[in-house]
């Protein structure tokens, strides 16, 4: 099947038939394998910006003909000094790991000068969440897989951290300019501050809530929002998300029982991250689920006129069927993680398989890409804790392999 990609969605090893769109007048000799990295690197110092692949041809090992090269030598004169160097995904994850600790550290902050009752410096949110915002504009890979680890004890720190990011991520996806993605990611970082103001006993209960505990949790948004307000150079879009985040599109959310046509799109966009962000994430007293379950219930809360159905829509084309960092189990019996997506065929992602389930041990760790390879199959999303693994742990083999 001939499919047309990105340049920057192409793969070592695979079979390119011809350019779609390119800068500049530089043709492709032949058709031919992308063997090596190099081979990208120069496609793209060409100019190519998409291409047609041949999903259809494995490159064999012995194979030595055909490798794409452009006619001319303006790709090789132009210097790839002048760009920037392409980190490796677990360099990128390894950075995005930094960030995310530093994510958490000032949300710590925060909360403990909301305790001591002194005033919250905006500066160091403004500069986490715009590294945090400028990152995922560049990459947002390495910290959609981030989210994925979570430290059971510290689900207020994480959450918010991972909605900003979440945000983001789905901003880019909209192509939101980076200047309101960055408020919006603000907005999204103290959200949930006014959690800080509620009990204990109440906020961390394991067990139904009952209808006077929801009642204190509801007043969390109220909290957050006096909060927000006594922050001098806040954004209005910023206090808007976090003010709305619990709003629904039939008026039955809090705290202003708003209706659809009082929601505006980026209150509707953060109410779908922290929902999706809240039923994946571990807790102490549970583990989240699958994302494929949890796109689900978005999809039926968006049918019952919850959530914004388009949005919905675009939030799960964003993120992947199977996101990145996700785990998912092969038909091999092998888990994966997933590494990137394959826009032309988003149920057959890249994966780093590492871990038999039949043998129960970890294998060296191998990449396929299964737009490519049609003997393997994803045979659902799964969860670490499934097969009694520590997320983090693997994430850690993973880049120790990487």
């Amino acid at each position: 099947m001939i499919v047309e990609k990105d340049i920057a969605r192409v793969s070592v090893g695979s079979y390119v038939v011809g350019i779609v769109k390119q800068k500049g007048g530089n043709k492709l000799k032949k058709q031919g394998w992308v063997r090596t990295l190099h081979n990208i690197e120069e496609l793209i110092d060409a100019g190519v910006e998409r291409v047609l692949i041949d999903t259809g041809k494995v490159l064999e090992s012995k194979e030595d003909s055909s490798v794409v090269m452009p006619t001319t030598k303006t790709a090789k004169n132009q210097s790839s000094a002048k760009r920037k160097p392409k980190q490796s995904l677990a360099e990128s994850i390894a950075k995005a790991k930094e960030t995310f600790e530093k994510s958490k550290a000032i949300q710590r902050k925060v909360l403990d000068d909301i305790i001591a009752g002194r005033d919250i410096d905006l500066q160091p949110i403004q500069d986490i969440t715009s590294e945090t915002t400028e990152a995922v504009f560049e990459n947002p890979d390495a910290l959609a897989c981030i989210i994925n680890i979570r430290e059971k004890d510290e689900y207020l720190l994480e959450h918010s951290t991972s909605v900003a990011i979440l945000m983001s991520i789905f901003g880019r996806h909209l192509k939101i300019d980076i200047e309101t993605a960055k408020q919006l990611a603000i907005g999204a970082f103290l959200h949930d501050v006014g959690k800080i103001k509620i009990a204990p006993e109440i906020l961390n209960k394991p067990g139904r809530l009952t209808t006077e505990e929801f009642e204190v949790i509801k007043t969390h948004v109220n909290h957050s929002v006096k909060i927000i307000d006594g922050m001098k150079g806040i954004a209005k879009l910023s206090r808007e998300v976090a003010a709305h985040h619990h709003e629904k599109l039939d008026g039955t959310g809090y705290p202003f029982n708003l209706n659809s046509d009082q929601i505006p799109q980026y209150s509707r966009m953060i109410t779908i991250c922290d929902i999706f962000d809240a039923l994946t994430a571990n807790r102490v007293y549970k583990n989240g689920m699958a994302h494929v379950k949890a796109f689900a219930i978005l999809m039926d809360m968006a049918k019952n006129d919850l959530l914004d159905q388009k949005l919905v829509g675009s939030f799960i084309k964003c993120m992947g069927v199977y996101p990145i960092g996700s785990l998912v189990k092969l038909d091999s019996e092998h888990l994966a993680v997933v590494e990137s997506r394959n826009s032309d065929d988003p149920i057959r992602p890249k994966v780093k398989v590492f871990y038999s389930t039949s043998q129960e041990h970890f294998l060296k760790a191998k990449n396929i890409d299964l737009a490519l390879d049609e003997q393997k199959h994803i045979e659902k999303g799964v969860r670490a804790e499934d097969f009694n693994l520590d997320m983090k742990k693997v994430l850690e083999f993973i880049l120790l392999e990487g």
